[in-house]
């Protein structure tokens, strides 16, 4: 029997996002089959390209489509030769953000069994943590209202008290599940640069009371700087951290490094009553129609939508598909699946089907 209809706009964008898009489809495919559930997909054009054939890169009834959706699945969108007439790229996906309140951009950094370790360290293997990147205010705050002068250019950084609390709060809720699923202590860790700027005391000011509230939840600070340090030096030692939109868009490049690149790293940017899921890689225009596109990132984001859909009411059959879908991915390179990021031959068919094949091995 079929549980209910999920209703997900298909944002499959630009370069590999509809590489990497056909591929979670077809996995997405077999885990409702195997799992009896419902998925209704809805293709909805946005994008670089769009942007140069119509003139828009979000047309108002793609963006009304989206915001209808249980949730929406993104692939990757922009390209470095379409840009706007101020120099930017085009980046709908920062649009959604902002419009939608997605305020909380989830980005897990784990390291996938049997992929080989970047670090040559024996506890490499351990690396699992999540960055939790404020995704609608700070520097991204004056984003096409940038003040650009002949001899100066400025932009603004805005923290609010409302969305600050709300990246506070869900960080200790992720830490808490996050600690109920690991079988450890949880503990948060603010990342921020409150030794230089204001608004980074302040940060701390709103973090502090919340953290309070969770005494079973370890809370900490740490500098930026120092912290990518620490990401190379000793990433196994933590678990959540939240920061400010520049930060985490920086550092969760940096993490998926930590994991053998940006094909690992999977995001979901969420809000109170909309989620966006996509992998954290761009376009990719260098392997672009070539077939070799790592698709890892895009299912995991599709487990991740699919264990929020279920949080959000769903149901248990969609937590097991979404657990399912990470397992398979893990058991495939355990196996010894090798994509070309990581110097194997697997491209994004052959990728697919070895996850395909080891959901549908493992049992029900």
């Amino acid at each position: 029997m079929l549980a209910n209809s999920h209703d997900i706009a298909v944002l499959a964008g630009d370069g590999i996002g509809p590489e990497v898009m056909e591929a979670t489809l077809e996995l997405l495919r077999a885990v409702e089959q195997k799992h009896g559930i419902s998925l209704a997909f809805t293709a909805t054009r946005a994008g670089a390209f769009c942007y140069k054939e119509t003139g828009t890169d979000l047309s108002d009834e793609a963006f009304e489509r989206a915001a209808r959706a249980d949730a929406i699945l993104l692939g990757a969108m922009g390209w470095p030769g379409i840009r706007r007439a101020d120099g930017t790229e085009i980046a709908p996906q920062i649009t959604l953000r902002q419009r939608l309140d997605l305020y909380a951009g989830v980005r897990p950094i784990r390291a996938i069994p049997g992929t080989p370790a970047v670090l040559a360290h024996p506890r490499a293997k351990e690396i699992d943590f999540v960055i939790l990147r404020e995704s609608t205010e700070g520097l991204f705050f004056s984003k096409d209202q940038g003040i650009v002068s002949a001899d100066w250019a400025e932009e603004t950084l805005r923290l609010t008290r409302r969305t600050t609390e709300r990246l506070a709060r869900t960080a200790f809720r992720l830490a808490a599940h996050r600690a109920a699923q690991r079988g450890r202590p949880g503990r948060v860790t603010l990342v921020d640069k409150a030794n230089v700027f204001r608004a980074f005391a302040f940060m701390r000011e709103v973090f502090a009371p919340i953290a309070a509230e969770h005494p079973d939840i370890a809370y900490d600070q740490h500098y930026v700087d120092a912290m990518a340090l620490d990401l190379v030096r000793r990433p196994w030692a933590f678990d959540v951290l939240p920061m400010e939109n520049m930060f985490g868009d920086i550092l969760s490049d940096l993490g998926a490094g930590l994991i053998g690149g940006m094909g690992f790293a999977p995001s979901a940017d969420l809000g109170d009553t909309h989620g966006l899921f996509q992998p954290s890689h761009g376009t990719a225009p260098d392997i672009a129609g070539q077939g070799v596109a790592n698709p890892t990132a895009c299912m995991l984001s599709a487990a991740m939508m699919l264990e929020w859909l279920a949080m959000k009411g769903g149901g248990q059959r969609l937590l097991d598909a979404a657990t399912d879908i990470r397992e398979a991915v893990d058991h495939a390179f355990a196996e010894g699946l090798r994509t070309p990021d990581i110097g194997g031959g697997a491209g994004t068919v052959a990728a697919t089907r070895a996850v395909i094949s080891a959901l549908r091995r493992r049992p029900g």
